[in-house]
């Protein structure tokens, strides 16, 4: 326990502690010489007794005047969670409803539907530390991996705000997996990535992708927000000249994605309810032992000196207040 004080210099007026061992406040009267009579053991005691009490009492009250306290301090801690990066697209198809329309009469947007959900998901996870990546054409740290709760919601609603056009997903997930370079290998690491289109990957990126995922141990989970009518990551094509990237880059992607030595998991979300669905699953899956830091602050001990200081006095104004004066 780091013990501290604001006002060390103080402790030098504990040599006072001494003075009830060299006399104490009690009344002093005449005895007739009693060397013939038996040690009394209860006198004694008593007469020790008060006079510790009386040393602990000014030992206490100077102390609390030197201002002790425990300084701030980190311990490690065991829970169940996950270190979370949220990767969350910001191209302009977000701004739409899942009906492929501009919301209208309080419809909400794909991106804001997704911000409410992931609200309510950081507020629910009490023990994981959250990150936030946006992405369009390119991609933004918005906040770094930590257990501040608040920043990690206020960023999330950060981007609802209106995007670009371009679905840049593997710059998204570089920056998004640079988030667990200094990270704890021991704890569960995922990247959530919550998009509504894709784009063609190029051989380089793909395979530094993979390396990156094989290096880190991330979990990857996809929620694809399906637009009404437009192709699922789970179709297959009509005519089979349509089958390649260019044409159908969500299933190519998806499809790269089940190549990578990771843990994945793909959610096609069609509406609110299922996107709801996909993060409650997400929350479920991520439940593994976590071990992290909590900061402690520092903690100011003068109250618990000074009631123990009170403590000892009224010991010594109850011993002098049952002084009595022997008759004879």
């Amino acid at each position: 326990m780091n013990i501290a004080f604001d006002r060390p210099v103080l402790l030098v007026a504990l040599v006072l502690a001494l003075l009830p061992w060299w006399r104490l406040p009690l009344r002093v009267g005449e005895h007739a010489w009693l060397e013939m009579w038996p040690p009394d053991g209860l006198s004694t005691g008593i007469d020790i007794g008060l006079r510790i009490a009386a040393s602990l009492a000014i030992a206490a009250l100077i102390a609390g005047l030197a201002r002790p306290y425990i300084g701030a301090q980190t311990v490690e801690k065991i829970a169940r969670g996950a270190h979370v990066v949220l990767t969350l697209d910001r191209s302009l198809s977000m701004d739409q409803t899942f009906a492929g329309r501009n919301p209208q009469g309080g419809e909400e947007s794909k991106s804001e539907t997704a911000r409410r959900l992931l609200t309510e998901f950081i507020g629910e996870r009490d023990h994981d530390l959250f990150g936030v990546v946006s992405f369009s054409t390119r991609p933004m740290a918005v906040v770094p991996l930590s257990d501040d709760r608040r920043a990690a919601q206020a960023a999330v609603a950060a981007a609802a705000t209106r995007g670009l056009a371009f679905t840049n997903v593997a710059a998204g997930l570089f920056m998004s997996l640079s988030y667990f370079k200094d990270t704890r290998a021991s704890a569960s690491r995922a990247i959530v990535l919550i998009s509504d289109g894709a784009a063609e990957i190029d051989f380089r990126s793909a395979e530094h992708l993979r390396a990156r995922f094989a290096e880190y141990d991330v979990s990857l989970y996809w929620i694809f927000l399906r637009t009404a009518g437009s192709p699922g990551i789970f179709d297959a094509p009509d005519e089979p000249r349509n089958d390649n990237a260019k044409a159908m880059p969500e299933r190519y992607l998806h499809r790269f994605f089940q190549s990578l030595s990771t843990p994945y998991k793909a959610y096609e979300a069609e509406n609110p309810a299922a996107l709801a669905e996909a993060i409650s699953d997400i929350g479920r899956l991520e439940r593994r032992p976590l071990v992290y830091e909590q900061r402690l602050p520092r903690r100011d001990l003068s109250g618990w000196v000074y009631a123990f200081a009170a403590v000892m006095l009224v010991l010594g104004v109850a011993s002098k207040a049952a002084e009595r004066e022997l008759v004879v």
